[in-house]
């Protein structure tokens, strides 16, 4: 099983910078792919950014040149650094992680518990 605490939210003005990060834990064979969704409130959870073991980034054409996915293999971690945040970017962000479980090799998913980004003036 694979646990993500993911944190760094808060309230930022338009215009406004912040930075995510998620750590996983726990036991698992290896992280596959990271990413970053959001939801906000009436609306689905939608991908943000995602980044592969290798590096492979992708994103959500809203946030391109804005959002910066990173993740630290070693450290089983992945930071989102956002900048010239707007107002439509309020939501709920979570991190997510595709891990292979040790005992089988599965391939799993989890979730972080969400962090509030609120950018309003």
């Amino acid at each position: 099983q694979v646990q993500l605490v993911d944190s760094g939210g808060g309230l930022v003005q338009p215009g406004g910078s912040l930075r995510l990060s998620c750590s996983a834990s726990g036991s698992f064979f290896s992280i596959n792919d990271m990413a970053w969704y959001r939801q906000a409130p009436g609306n689905q959870r939608e991908l943000v950014a995602s980044v592969t073991r290798a590096g492979n980034t992708n994103y959500a054409d809203s946030v391109k040149g804005r959002f910066t996915i990173s993740r630290d293999n070693a450290k089983n971690t992945v930071a989102l650094q956002m900048n010239s945040l707007k107002p439509e970017d309020t939501a709920v962000y979570y991190c997510n992680a595709v891990y292979r479980r040790f005992v089988d090799l599965q391939y799993n998913e989890a979730w972080g518990q969400g962090t509030q980004v609120t950018v309003s003036s």
